[in-house]
Parts: C-alpha cells; sequence; structure tokens
C-alpha cells in the first residue's frame, strides 16, 4: 500500500481521520477527494463541539432563549460526514474480518429474496 500525503491544513481530528482510512484502504484520486472533505468535515464539527461547550441554549436578538446556533450547524455537518462516508463504500469492520455480522446477513437475505421475487440475479 503505497502512502498519500495528507492535505495542508488539517486540524488534528482531521489528520486523525485521514491516517486511519489512507492507512488501511487504498483509494481512487476522486475517492481521495472525498476522504479529504470528510477530513476538513470532522475538523469542522471538531471547531463547533469545542465552541459549543456543552451549551444547547444561547441568547436571541429580543434577550429570549434560543437553541444555539451551533446545534443545526453540528447536525448539518454530522449527516455530510456520514454521507461522506457513505460515499466511500467501505466494508464493515467486521465484514473486512471475514466475519458478517447479523444485520449484514440480514440485508443480504433481504437484498437476495427482493432479486428472486422480482426475476434479478442474486
Amino acid at each position: 500500500m503505497s502512502k498519500v500525503s495528507e492535505p495542508i491544513g488539517l486540524g488534528a481530528t482531521g489528520k486523525d481521520l485521514w491516517k486511519r482510512l489512507t492507512g488501511k484502504y487504498e483509494f481512487r484520486p476522486d475517492e481521495l477527494t472525498v476522504v479529504e472533505r470528510a477530513a476538513r468535515t470532522a475538523d469542522r464539527l471538531a471547531a463547533m463541539e469545542e465552541t459549543l461547550g456543552g451549551a444547547i441554549t444561547a441568547t436571541g436578538s429580543m434577550g429570549q432563549t434560543v437553541v444555539h446556533p451551533l446545534i443545526p450547524e453540528i447536525r448539518s455537518h454530522t449527516q455530510l460526514l456520514a454521507s461522506l462516508m457513505k460515499q466511500l463504500n467501505l466494508p464493515d469492520d467486521e465484514a473486512a474480518a471475514g466475519e458478517s455480522s447479523r444485520s449484514t446477513q440480514a440485508r443480504k437475505a433481504a437484498q437476495s429474496r427482493w432479486a428472486v421475487a422480482h426475476g434479478a440475479s442474486a
């Protein structure tokens, strides 16, 4: 497996994600772009969570209590990170180790049943 240079400007969280992924898998150039975006998103999430500091509410412009503005941003970035990771189509750790989890087995069985019911090959 060849060593891939980490992108410039990653923070600690992004560097950790980059190293864990590129140390375990080989990626095509287009996939490396997704890995980089995921690492940068992870950095932004870490920064927002640090800034939030556990707060859930903030004071609005009229002095009212409102949901902290970082809460929806964190939710949005969490969904983005999940989407980017899904694009990489990485194997489950158990599946990668040659073991199949119950949910993986159930998913394969359901896909097989669907294929048979719809005349496709499983």
